[in-house]
């Protein structure tokens, strides 16, 4: 796909009337506003043992999709994990739950939204985890590989890489 300079996703919702819209939930965080790639997806809870594991894999321009079953009383993304995710190549991380060490997130070359901030580190071992199958938050059915683009406007899912129409 094109840089996230040339897209936005409300031209691509004026584009693609199947995609799919976030519910406005996610705040911004990361050092870079925009960003798209095909999904990886994970379901955890209040655990960030397997975000830990996926953002230690090379991530090939993907965006990690972690349903953190919208838990506030901990984070399951951090400093320490953002600069992991940068470093392998990852475009993206969406969290259902929360973030921490938000000074830190922004000085990373990645883009990451999340429901909010919460200073708590997760309990590792605490709960299982499964990565790979389709999750659904925020309105939305996520599923691995399906495109996943974001910017300041929003969130926003389609079932592949967008094809700007020429002409």
């Amino acid at each position: 796909m094109s840089s996230p300079t040339t897209w936005s996703t409300t031209d691509l919702c004026d584009e693609h009337p199947e995609a799919q819209v976030c519910e406005p939930l996610f705040q911004v965080y990361g050092g870079v506003p925009a960003f798209a790639g095909p999904i990886a997806t994970l379901k955890v809870f209040e655990d960030d043992t397997a975000v830990r594991e996926a953002v230690g894999q090379p991530g090939e321009g993907r965006v990690l999709v972690v349903d953190g079953g919208g838990s506030l009383r901990c984070s399951l993304f951090g400093g320490g994990l953002a600069v992991a995710a940068a470093g392998n190549g990852w475009a993206g991380v969406v969290v259902f739950g929360c973030v921490r060490d938000v000074a830190e997130l922004e000085t990373q070359p990645i883009g990451v939204r999340a429901l909010a901030v919460v200073p708590r580190k997760s309990e590792r071992g605490l709960h299982s985890s499964v990565g790979g199958r389709t999750v659904v938050f925020a309105g939305v059915v996520f599923r691995a590989e399906e495109w996943l683009c974001a910017d300041r406007d929003g969130v926003i899912v389609l079932p592949a890489e967008p094809v700007r129409p020429t002409g």
